[in-house]
């Protein structure tokens, strides 16, 4: 069975991509290049799944905002 994930891709401050999937806690991976971090992304999902046994509760993707606060 085929599910779709939203995952989240970010930059850090060494130039590494970083990709998170908010529906699993837990599951995320880096890489140098954007395809690289696609593929290491999909295999974190399908081990995630596995170790975790059930699928998680399918979300809808709202969108993303950026807070300033004080810190």
């Amino acid at each position: 069975m085929a599910r779709q994930f939203d995952v989240v891709v970010e930059k850090d401050s060494d130039g590494f991509f970083v990709a998170t999937v908010p529906a699993i806690p837990g599951c995320h991976t880096q890489a140098r290049s954007l395809d690289k971090l696609m593929s290491r992304i999909r295999e974190a999902i399908e081990l995630c799944l596995e170790v975790q046994g059930t699928l998680p509760e399918n979300l809808d993707f709202v969108g993303v905002q950026r807070v300033t606060v004080d810190a």
